[in-house]
């Protein structure tokens, strides 16, 4: 990592940005092309249209990320505007299908006998939306501060590379097979979910490390973006076996359903 920053700084900030936006596009198209992306044509996938719908939505968001860097490095900054109305209504797609898709899968748990160990799982993804909601929305705030705006979009487009990262996971577990995907079987402790998201928040170290290299100093966005995130990380284990979230869980599956 060291040595890709060091040959980083010669490429210019939003150039690195491009480069760390290729890098979210195929993490996110590397972790899901097993489960999804070759199952999909071969007619193996099994799951209904919400899943379909945010699964191409959260792929999109990616590409996104990249065409949006792309046009900052380019100097398209007409563009880079004209799309970001249409980046913000998919961002707010994809915080309702995400939820939705993330409750859905809770009430199937509660179906399948899952229920308590599927309520606690619940808060990997509804978390991870939150972050990104909030994360995008500072980049929004922040839109005429461009050293901040692209920060904060790097940070919540990270936090949802905590899914893409725990498909290799799954993959290496339960190895490949038609129709094979999370969510089929029983859920998961929450914290197996930590091991992936520290992988993806790689992406935001990298990310510090040119700062610190290229500007000799680390962004105050990062500085508040990744303790927020790993916080949020760290914590949802031992708030998933509260009461609290207990109650949350089970009124959103009521409230769903």
């Amino acid at each position: 990592m060291a040595t890709a920053t060091t040959a980083a700084t010669g490429i210019g900030e939003d150039r690195f940005y491009v480069i760390l936006g290729g890098i979210c596009a195929l993490i996110a198209f590397g972790g899901f092309s097993a489960t999804y992306w070759l199952q999909v044509p071969a007619g193996t996938f099994v799951g209904s249209p919400l899943l379909h719908l945010h699964g191409l939505l959260f792929s999109a968001w990616t590409l996104f990320f990249l065409s949006q860097a792309a046009f900052i490095a380019g100097g398209r900054y007409q563009k880079h505007r004209a799309w970001g109305l249409g980046g913000i209504a998919l961002a707010t797609a994809m915080i309702f299908t995400g939820a939705a898709v993330a409750i859905g899968g809770y009430q199937q748990r509660i179906a399948n006998g899952f229920g308590e160990a599927g309520g606690a799982f619940l808060i990997v993804p509804l978390s991870a939306l939150l972050l990104f909601a909030g994360f995008v929305t500072a980049a929004i705030v922040n839109r005429r501060r461009s050293d901040w705006h692209k920060r904060f979009m790097l940070i919540g487009t990270a936090a949802l590379l905590n899914a893409a990262v725990a498909r290799f996971f799954f993959l290496a577990a339960a190895g490949f097979g038609p129709g094979l995907r999370p969510g089929m079987g029983p859920p998961r402790p929450v914290e197996s979910a930590l091991l992936p998201a520290f992988l993806a928040d790689a992406v935001i170290v990298l990310a510090i490390l040119f700062d610190w290299r290229h500007r000799g100093r680390v962004h105050p966005a990062y500085l508040w973006g990744l303790p927020i995130m790993l916080a949020v990380q760290l914590l949802r284990g031992p708030f998933s076996r509260t009461d609290t979230w207990s109650a949350t869980a089970d009124f959103l599956a009521r409230f769903a359903g």
